[in-house]
C-alpha cells in the first residue's frame, strides 16, 4: 500500500494466513529495515534461524508474539530439517496467523527459501519478501572494506566451498585470475583447502584474503593475509562461526581503513540451536 508521499507501507489490516519473509542482517540488530521492525511487531509467530541476532527476539518484538527457533547448525543434530520448516510455515499461516520468517542476512542469499516460497504458493498462501542486509556487504563494511573500489576490483561474486563438487578444475582457474572481489559464504571449514586451490592455479601475489569472523556483532575479529602467506600465517587455524571470507586486491585496504576495533573474543555471539522436542511442541 501506498501512502499520499508515495512510501510503501504494509497494509493497515494484516493479512491472515500471510507469511513475512525477513532479512534479519549479518548480526548487529540496528540494521534491520524500517519495513523489517514493522513486521516484526505485528507478527503473531516468528520462525527464526540460528543466525539472528538475540537482541531482535528479546527487543524488537512484542511479548504476544510466538517465537519458534527452527535454525540450522552444522554438526548438530538438534538442527531443524527443512521439511518440518515448511510444515510449521503452512500450519500456522492455515491458522489465520501473520507469520514472520526470519532468516539471518538477506532473505534469498544462500538460504533455503526456494523450499519455503514452493510450500506456500503450493498451498495457495500469501507472502511478502523483505530484503536485509546480507553478510558479504555487512562484514565488508564493518570490516573496512570497500567491495568494488575503483583500480582494485569492478565486480563481486558471491560464492560457497562447502562442497567442492559445486566448483570443478575450469571454475578455480577462472577464479584464480580473475580481478572481481571473491566472497565465500559458509566456507570457514575448508579454507585451508580453498585456498590451496587458488594458489595451485596460480593466483597473483597482489591478492589479499580476509576473514571475517562474527561480522558486525561485539565479537567481531578480522584477519587478513596476502593469500601467499596463508599457508604460513594460518593454515589449521579454526574459524569461529559464522566466518565471510573476502578474497581479491581490496583486502590490503582494511588495514588503512578498518574502523571498528577487533574483540579478539572466541566465545559465539549466535547461541548454539538446542534440540526440537517434537513438532506439537513447535505448534503450540
Amino acid at each position: 500500500m501506498s501512502t499520499p508521499d508515495g512510501h510503501i507501507t504494509p497494509a493497515s489490516t494484516p493479512t491472515p494466513g500471510k507469511v513475512i519473509f525477513i532479512g534479519a542482517g549479518p548480526g548487529d540488530p540496528e540494521l534491520l529495515t524500517v519495513k523489517a521492525l514493522r513486521w516484526l511487531q505485528r507478527a503473531d509467530v516468528i520462525i527464526a534461524d540460528r543466525l539472528v541476532s538475540p537482541e531482535i527476539l528479546s527487543h524488537y518484538t512484542t511479548v504476544s508474539a510466538t517465537v519458534i527457533h527452527a535454525g540450522k547448525q552444522g554438526g548438530s543434530n538438534g538442527s531443524t530439517a527443512q521439511p518440518a520448516i515448511n510444515e510449521l510455515l503452512v500450519a500456522h499461516a492455515k491458522a489465520g496467523q501473520v507469520v514472520v520468517r526470519l532468516k539471518g542476512g538477506d532473505v534469498s542469499i544462500f538460504s533455503n527459501i526456494l523450499d519455503e516460497l514452493q510450500t506456500l504458493v503450493a498451498n495457495d498462501i500469501g507472502y511478502e519478501l523483505v530484503p536485509g542486509i546480507t553478510a558479504a556487504i555487512g562484514a565488508a563494511a564493518y570490516a573496512g572494506i570497500p567491495l568494488t573500489a575503483r583500480g582494485y576490483s569492478t565486480a563481486v561474486r558471491l560464492l560457497t566451498a562447502y562442497r567442492e563438487d559445486l566448483l570443478d578444475d575450469h571454475y578455480w582457474h577462472d577464479l584464480a585470475q580473475t580481478e572481481d572481489t571473491l566472497v565465500f559464504y559458509m566456507s570457514s571449514a575448508p579454507a585451508d583447502q580453498l585456498v590451496g586451490r587458488l594458489l595451485a592455479n596460480g593466483i597473483p601475489e597482489d591478492r589479499w584474503i580476509t576473514v571475517i569472523e562474527q561480522a558486525t556483532t561485539p565479537k567481531q575479529c578480522v584477519s587478513g593475509f596476502p593469500i601467499h602467506e596463508y599457508p604460513q600465517a594460518a593454515a589449521g587455524r579454526s574459524w569461529q562461526s559464522p566466518s565471510l571470507i573476502i578474497i581479491g586486491k581490496v583486502g590490503a585496504l582494511q588495514q588503512s581503513f578498518s574502523w571498528l576495533s577487533d574483540t579478539l573474543s572466541s566465545t559465539p555471539y549466535f547461541p548454539p540451536i538446542e534440540p526440537v522436542i517434537s513438532k506439537k511442541t513447535l505448534l503450540c
